[in-house]
């Protein structure tokens, strides 16, 4: 009789757990669905959707909302995370304490978390999570527009289609692999002046000037963007300056695409995304419905992907054997081209030092230090697109802060 009070009671206390359990996820899902809900008023009260090629003058508060929920108002592709995703797991070594300076001024991490251009940091320091935060409405599964950031991810793509086969040699021709620009100012252009930026093709790239080449055409792909750069004159002979181009990077989408027969988010799930057990699916813009994906834009990912991405980039750094990409790919990548000293292949390059970024208007970046094997990942919102801000300024003092703090570990 004791035996089955004791049986009685535990099934009681277990149907107790299992209701609570089932309250809180009740709650969780509740919760999810009225912040979702509560977005998506936003978005339309704001005709975010109508105004998406406006997206560059959305106002900061119309970023804060509109950067994060971008998969539910454009078309996408999915880039598929694996069936053995390895979620991070925290490793705390006291970073939460950090301190840095801003004009005299003391500010703590949680301090930069509190910017209003905020919106959440990662570090992973030989590939563990060390420290992670995020501002309200955000966390590990929030899906942050990248922008620029693709342009890096773009270059790794280039990088394994060179190690498959599908490109001969960064020294090909544009026109080799889109006979399209045949007599444009891109004929004469190789893979590698566009990497580099310096196609010597004529560019604005002004983001506050509605009518520049990137505010017109920055987001463009497929036979609009062919037929828009087709039109541009020459400014330079091909690898003799440097300027800085979206469209470049979008062609790189569009040569990659054309030289594997395939879409770029596929490509790279399978080179990328699912061999190195990325956390969570991505999602890549696409131009139209079943379109193509924006080659210098649009790749929407958790903080801690974008950080496993730079992880991945580092750890590309000696060429091991069993790399997806060409051999030295990485190092070519964060070598200084010859007409400019701070950029590779779509990599910004530190003077003086081995450190290279991904970097995102309006506040994305991945900085990665190889010398400590330290990696830092950012979504922000700055006030401006480019430029020097408040954000910015915060951004360099704490990042030189947890460089210290490592440095001294």
């Amino acid at each position: 009789m004791q035996h089955k009070n004791k049986v009685t009671q535990l099934s009681i206390n277990t149907f107790r757990f299992c209701r609570l359990s089932l309250v809180a996820i009740t709650i969780f899902i509740s919760n999810t669905y009225a912040n979702v809900s509560s977005d998506d008023a936003f978005i339309k009260q704001h005709k975010l959707v109508e105004r998406s090629t406006d997206i560059l003058f959305w106002t900061q508060e119309e970023r804060a909302i509109g950067f994060k929920s971008i998969g539910r108002m454009w078309p996408t592709r999915v880039v598929a995370k694996s069936n053995n995703a390895k979620p991070l797991i925290l490793n705390d070594i006291g970073l939460s304490d950090i301190t840095y300076e801003v004009e005299g001024k003391k500010y703590t991490i949680e301090d930069f978390i509190g910017l209003k251009s905020a919106i959440g940091i990662v570090v992973l320091k030989d590939g563990e999570l060390v420290y992670e935060n995020y501002t309200d409405g955000n966390d590990k599964n929030t899906r942050w527009i990248s922008f620029s950031v693709t342009k890096s991810v773009s270059s790794l793509l280039i990088g394994a289609a060179i190690k498959d086969g599908y490109i001969a040699s960064i020294d090909d021709q544009v026109v080799d692999y889109l006979p399209q620009l045949k007599g444009s100012a891109y004929d004469g252009a190789s893979i590698k002046n566009v990497l580099h930026m310096n196609s010597g093709v004529k560019w604005n790239e002004d983001y506050s000037d509605p009518n520049s080449d990137v505010s017109q055409a920055g987001a463009s792909n497929g036979i609009t963007l062919i037929n828009y750069v087709k039109a541009l004159p020459r400014a330079h002979k091909p690898g003799t300056v440097f300027n800085y181009n979206t469209a470049e990077s979008n062609l790189i989408g569009e040569l990659l695409r054309s030289a594997i027969g395939n879409n770029a988010a596929t490509y790279l799930q399978d080179k990328i995304w699912q061999p190195y057990a990325m956390e969570s699916d991505a999602l890549w813009v696409l131009d139209r419905p079943n379109g193509v994906e924006t080659g210098g834009c649009c790749l929407l990912a958790s903080l801690r992907d974008f950080a496993k991405v730079g992880q991945f980039a580092y750890e590309q750094l000696p060429s091991p054997e069993n790399s997806p990409l060409a051999k030295n790919w990485l190092t070519d990548s964060v070598t200084p081209s010859d007409t400019y000293p701070n950029y590779g292949y779509q990599w910004w390059l530190e003077t003086d030092s081995n450190r290279f970024r991904a970097s995102g208007i309006f506040g994305q970046a991945i900085a990665i230090y190889p010398e400590l094997g330290l990696v830092i990942a950012k979504h922000g919102n700055s006030a401006q697109a480019t430029g020097p801000s408040e954000y910015k300024t915060h951004e360099k003092a704490l990042d030189a802060a947890i460089v210290a703090r490592i440095n001294d570990m």
